[in-house]
């Protein structure tokens, strides 16, 4: 009987691990925390985040060396769509809230990538309409570059088109550009059902997002009258007793 409450205990401090953690990739920080300062459309974020003030105002930089990505591949990126690319990389790094959509996998840059996460109706198709007049040259924008400079350049063979010649429609882009990372959801910002890319700062309301998702993939309980520091006190308190 000790050792089923014990299991339950175990399972309990995971489960709350899953709604507040960072994945295992290149910049991301071992543990969500408060930052002191974070740059510019990653701010919202600073009173916990994955990721450092050194990311987020490499975020910001053309070229930063976060990926030594190149936006301009296709002639110079209008600033109305970089500033979804720069929230886009803001949520990547910094959002404590992508548990239930980290998947293992076996890159040199990263072990843990997300998948299918499900993004609200409005950032998908803002995204898109800021950015249907600009140019690329390809629809996963995760592999098959030419990096034989250093920099991604298009690949030979391809040209460059327009945006909306190359993803017809916001939930393409949301879903194809970065091979499946994010999910186009119907959902509404304050659905409860989609997260947001965008939020002001102290209103971060993926967290209750998560949990949602979490429980309906048997990740975590439903809500419980125990925290998580509660569940690790009383996790303390079985094993005193297992071992005593």
């Amino acid at each position: 009987m000790l050792g089923l409450v014990l299991l339950a205990m175990v399972s309990m401090a995971t489960g709350e691990d899953v709604l507040n953690m960072c994945m295992d990739a290149k910049h991301h920080k071992v543990h969500p925390g408060p930052e002191g300062d974070l740059y510019q459309q990653c701010a919202p974020w600073k009173n916990n985040a994955c990721c450092t003030a050194n990311t987020t105002s490499e975020a910001h930089n053309d070229q930063s060396y976060l990926y030594n990505f190149n936006w301009n591949h296709c002639g110079m990126m209008t600033d109305k769509c970089k500033k979804h690319f720069i929230q886009d990389t803001c949520f990547y790094e910094c959002s404590p809230n992508l548990g239930p959509w980290i998947q293992k996998v076996d890159q040199s840059w990263r072990r843990e990538r997300i998948l299918y996460v499900p993004l609200c109706k409005e950032d998908c198709s803002a995204w898109w309409e800021d950015c249907k007049d600009d140019y690329t040259c390809k629809e996963n924008w995760h592999k098959g570059w030419d990096w034989s400079t250093g920099i991604n350049r298009c690949p030979a063979n391809t040209h460059c088109q327009k945006f909306s010649d190359v993803f017809p429609t916001a939930q393409s882009l949301c879903e194809k550009i970065w091979s499946d990372s994010y999910k186009y959801t119907t959902h509404i910002r304050g659905s409860g059902r989609c997260l947001q890319m965008w939020f002001e700062y102290g209103k971060n309301p993926n967290p209750e997002v998560a949990q949602y998702y979490a429980i309906q993939m048997g990740l975590v309980g439903k809500a419980s009258s125990l925290g998580r520091p509660a569940a690790l006190l009383l996790l303390t308190v079985v094993l005193s007793l297992l071992f005593s």
